[in-house]
């Protein structure tokens, strides 16, 4: 039996904690709203961010991180990516090297563009750092529907220790060591899963849809080469599998946000509708910055950007898209 603890009670950390107790695990759950730590430990439930579950018992939740991460050998960050490195920094000289920490955020952080990795590493630079990445909704998950992850790490014993974690007859988990590709391929499938969204409310089709997941991963493969990650990584499950379960399944609150922009809706309007991070905006303005600064065409990120951030016209925006000078598909 390990001890795990989880900071952030959200829909995924909380899935992923149901899985690792029911994989013989001892879990906590650290979550700053006291009526999620309330609903776990009375009612064994986590009804703010996903219904109908059942916790088991051997999931403990606190309002209080000392409390949560004593004697834990990993630490999960299952927090949204702009809060990785303060969740980070509050876990100075409060752990022992040897714990292990994992991220299942995607995305870069803003203002510095640091992969997540790289932000956990400069607040914790003593511990090992796994990312774990995929097409995973906390929906699936949490019943038990067969899925496949990807875990990652500048030390694959480490990552290797993490995939036996996981691991169950409906969870499997494979290893990738380009820690860059996984990471980027993660958070750029975000941006495109809001175009997604907002295609689909725009009343668009299958054709359009396609078009739209097969040049976004062009958008995916170009800045991820130019970061240093692998192709073959971006056709994986952290690149291709992870853009078409985000920009299809009725669980991504990407794609859900998108929809409500494409239907009329402001960004603040579809972010409160939506109830919780969407990570795809935040992405959206960090690799806007990051493409223009490295000078890498991503058309689809910045019609988006400007969508976005610069109040243009949505038609209008598919319009520019549709009227570009003409090219080769080549990449």
């Amino acid at each position: 039996m390990k001890k795990v603890a989880f900071l952030g009670g959200g829909s995924f950390g909380t899935s992923l904690a149901i899985l690792l107790a029911n994989n013989g695990n001892k879990v906590s759950i650290y979550d700053r709203d006291i009526n999620v730590v309330k609903d776990i430990n009375e009612n064994r439930r986590n009804d703010k961010y996903i219904k109908n579950l059942l916790i088991p018992h051997d999931v403990t939740a606190y309002n209080n991180i000392d409390l949560a991460i004593k004697d834990a050998e990993f630490i999960v960050l299952s927090v949204p990516s702009h809060v990785i490195r303060d969740i980070s920094r509050q876990l100075k000289n409060k752990i022992s090297k040897e714990v292990i920490i994992i991220s299942i955020a995607k995305g870069i952080e803003e203002g510095t563009n640091l992969r997540l990795s790289e932000v956990i590493k400069e607040e914790l630079p003593q511990n090992d750092i796994v990312i774990l990445s995929g097409p995973s909704h906390a929906e699936e998950v949490s019943l038990n529907i067969p899925t496949t992850v990807v875990v990652s790490s500048e030390n694959m014993d480490k990552a290797k220790i993490v995939q036996d974690l996981f691991m169950n007859p409906a969870f499997r988990v494979y290893t990738n060591e380009d820690l860059v590709g996984v990471e980027i391929g993660g958070a750029v499938k975000n941006i495109i899963a809001l175009a997604a969204g907002v295609c689909d409310g725009l009343g668009y089709g299958d054709n359009t849809k396609a078009a739209l997941m097969t040049r976004g991963m062009a958008e995916i493969v170009r800045i991820g080469l130019r970061l240093g990650g692998k192709a073959e990584t971006f056709l994986g499950l952290t690149g291709m599998g992870d853009l078409i379960v985000t920009c299809t399944s009725i669980h991504s609150r990407n794609r859900r946000a998108g929809y409500l922009i494409g239907t009329g809706k402001t960004t603040d309007e579809a972010i409160k509708e939506v109830g919780m991070v969407v990570e795809g905006i935040k992405a959206c303005r960090a690799f806007y910055e990051l493409k223009e600064k490295l000078d890498v065409e991503m058309p689809i990120t910045d019609i988006l950007y400007k969508i976005l951030f610069k109040d243009v016209d949505v038609k209008e925006a598919v319009s520019h898209l549709m009227e570009r000078e003409k090219k080769s598909e080549i990449y």
